[in-house]
């Protein structure tokens, strides 16, 4: 009897320590350093919102958000194994090296999107959850399995799920969408092409390999340089957009400047070299990186800074610009307006 006690414990221990062993596979499926970018700048959302929201739920409500971003990188890894194992950026992925198996993946990504969507409900609200369920569908389901493989317009539409964290960390704070939220969204939305082309740009022969239709592949390198200039111009006057609409202040505008100009620069760059030049495409590709982050960082200082102690009540903000609470005296009441009168 004992015998059969100490073999059932043994087993017991052996099976969580191959649990513990796995995990790092798990967590590598749910593309940590992707997420990591995505919970930040949900987080500004959460941040800059006119609504307190107290510190458990807030961090309840960003937990869940990382669960929902893991959740669609480990559905984006199950879908795309097979490209995944021909493609020398992807082979080392847990699903190519078998680490981990497809099915395993899919379990795995459905109970973690659920329980991140439900999480999310509870914490904060049902807006909240609802546009974090669309994004881990849109991403999965959208972008992994239909454009992806479909158009050359895959990173363009696709870009979207990896624009509204934001909004959902606005969501989570507000129970809404707000303009400031929007702004976020559309910045994120304008950084995607420049940022997935100028690393397509050095993978090319990758995608070509695997079947994937994106730019470099279908349109060649100096179309494509050509196109992260044009969005790179798109995305520096959308990043000028909290300032000019009062939203942040001057050490946002001023990192929003200068950032944009080192971004259009490096667009240049590539472009003169129609796309050839693999140094230029890599240190643009690396720069987009803390790009996004600096930027998201400059809002969040520069709302801190200027947040004053008590916070507008939900009918004060009714009668004002969302973007007008938050500024010194001269911006608030140039953009201040009555939306019931208009």
């Amino acid at each position: 009897m004992n015998s059969i006690a100490i073999s059932v414990s043994r087993l017991r221990l052996a099976s969580r320590s191959g649990w513990m062993e796995r995990l790092p596979v798990f967590i590598s499926l749910a593309k940590p350093r992707v997420m990591a970018l995505a919970v930040f700048t949900a987080l500004v959302g959460l941040m800059i919102a006119p609504t307190q929201i107290d510190p458990l739920p807030g961090l309840m409500a960003i937990l869940a958000i990382a669960a929902g971003a893991g959740a669609a990188g480990a559905l984006n890894m199950w879908y795309d194994a097979d490209i995944d194992a021909v493609m020398a950026r992807t082979a080392m992925r847990p699903i190519p090296r078998g680490k981990v198996s497809r099915t395993e993946a899919l379990i795995f990504g459905i109970v973690l999107g659920a329980i991140a969507v439900t999480f999310l409900a509870v914490a904060a609200n049902l807006t909240a959850a609802v546009l974090l369920a669309g994004t881990i569908l849109f991403y999965a389901v959208v972008y992994t399995a239909w454009l992806k493989r479909s158009t050359r317009q895959n990173i363009v539409i696709g870009g979207a799920a990896g624009a509204l964290p934001p909004v959902i960390g606005w969501a989570a704070a507000t129970g809404d969408v707000g303009v400031e939220s929007l702004v976020l969204f559309l910045i994120i939305f304008l950084w995607t092409p420049p940022h997935f082309w100028a690393l397509a740009l050095n993978r090319a022969e990758d995608y070509a390999r695997a079947g994937v239709p994106m730019l470099p592949v279908v349109a060649g390198k100096a179309a494509t340089a050509r196109q992260i200039l044009i969005y790179s111009g798109m995305l520096v006057l959308a990043s000028a957009l909290p300032w000019s609409l009062g939203f942040a202040g001057a050490l946002y505008g001023v990192t929003a400047a200068i950032c944009g100009a080192i971004f259009t620069l490096l667009a240049f760059e590539l472009n003169r070299s129609a796309g050839t030049d693999r140094r230029s495409a890599h240190r643009l590709f690396v720069f987009s990186i803390f790009y996004l982050f600096l930027l998201f960082a400059a809002l969040l200082v520069d709302h801190s800074g200027s947040l004053a102690p008590a916070r507008p009540s939900h009918d004060d903000r009714a009668s004002a610009s969302p973007v007008a609470t938050r500024q010194p005296g001269a911006v608030r009441n140039a953009c201040t307006f009555n939306i019931r009168g208009a």
